[in-house]
Order: structure tokens, then sequence, then C-alpha cells
């Protein structure tokens, strides 16, 4: 069984870290929590993480100094920089230290979700989603191939599962019918195979929509392909 993404969640706000540790389990993460540079020392030092959110204004040993500590020691895990500063020259410090990308508070639960997705997808694509998510108002369920809407449960197909698995990594982006059937099929995109893909979305949104005449998780971008709407 697939073991669940782990993120090292590294902020010494109470409340903040209580808030993004019960968002990111329900999104289907495992979360370990620190709540000074210290901890998050000592923890990444004593196990293996997928992913660590690191916020910088940090009491005993700052987000900088250990985002630099780590680089130096060779630690490649990917970091997104939390932080309340905003200025143009603090990002770009942060970058320069080694992290993996930088979202400033107040935090946006769908952004952090969604660079959450993008940096590990970057890393390792099958690993950008967990096994249990929200997909739209839809929780799925990849390793039951089950998806539960309103309260009712419908089986999903591995291709829906696989279709809903690339969507859910990539919110917001424009998918192309030649991307999606190179990465979800591995296979190069032909006539027929477009036909395929529009029969597998059209089944998959009478699954999932609420109404599939009008989509609002899977749309068409007319010409373009299709898009997740999170």
């Amino acid at each position: 069984m697939t073991q669940p993404t782990h993120i090292l969640l590294v902020e010494d706000e109470d409340k903040i870290r209580t808030a993004l540790a019960d968002f990111l389990e329900f999104q289907g993460f495992r979360v370990t929590c620190a709540a000074d540079g210290l901890a998050a020392r000592d923890a990444v030092a004593a196990g293996h993480f997928d992913l660590i959110l690191l916020d910088l204004m940090l009491p005993k040993v700052s987000g900088e100094q250990l985002c630099l500590q780590w680089r130096r020691e060779a630690v490649q895990t990917p970091i997104i920089m939390l932080t309340a500063k905003g200025l143009e020259k603090e990002r770009v410090a942060g970058l320069n230290l080694g992290a993996d990308d930088y979202i400033t508070k107040p935090l946006g639960l769908e952004e952090l979700l969604a660079r959450i997705h993008a940096v590990l997808r970057r890393m390792d694509p099958g690993r950008a989603v967990a096994q249990s998510f929200m997909f739209g108002d839809v929780q799925v369920d990849i390793a039951a191939l089950r998806a539960v809407r309103d309260g009712r449960s419908v089986e999903l197909s591995r291709r829906e599962a696989d279709i809903i698995r690339y969507f859910a990594a990539n919110p917001g982006r424009v998918i192309s019918r030649e991307e999606l059937y190179k990465e979800v099929w591995d296979e190069v995109l032909t006539d027929l195979g477009t036909r395929t893909i529009d029969m597998h979305i059209a089944k998959l949104r009478a699954k999932i929509e609420h109404d599939p005449a009008a989509p609002r998780i899977i749309t068409t971008v007319r010409g373009a392909g299709y898009k997740y709407e999170s």
C-alpha cells in the first residue's frame, strides 16, 4: 500500500500550526509539526519527509538558517517557505537559500495545496497527490477506486482514478488531450485516442458532477483541452 506523503510543518504560531495541520491531514497527507527551529532540525535529523513547510520567523533557529544548513548538508527534501514578509527581496533571498517555493501569509489554503502539488510533481510525479483527497466537492479514494459525492458512493475505473489524480496534481492549469493521453495512457495521441479521452471524461463527469451537461469540476477549454477547477 502506498504511504501518504509526509509533510514537516514548521510554524511557531499555535493557531496557524493547528489549522494547517488539520487541513493537510484532511487532504490525506501525514503531518509532523515543529514549533521552533531546534525541533525542526531534530525532526529532519531523525526522520524522512517528502516536503517541508517552513516558516521563516521562528524562535531558537530561524527558517533562513535551517534552510541554509539543510542545503549545505545536502538535504534534498523540497522546502516551501511560509512568511508574513511580502517584499520581493525577501522572496528572492529565500529562494537563493535553496527553497523550492515561497508563499506569504495570510495563506490561501487552495493556493497552498496547489503549490504543494506543484513542488511534489516536480520532484516526483507519482507522489504529487495523496491517496485520499477532495476533488472539487467529491471525496476521492484512489486506493479503493471510489468517489463519494453528497453521501453517494460510486466506483471508479483505474483509468478514471488516474485521470483524477493527474488533474488534481495540476489544479487550474489547462491540460491538452495530447498531454493527458501521454501521462495517463503513456501513448502518443491519435484520432482514436482523442475519442477515447472524450469518452472517459464524459463517463467520469457522469459520476462526479452534479450536472454533467454543465460541469464545474472538470471544465472544457474550447480548442485547448480540459481544466480542473479546484
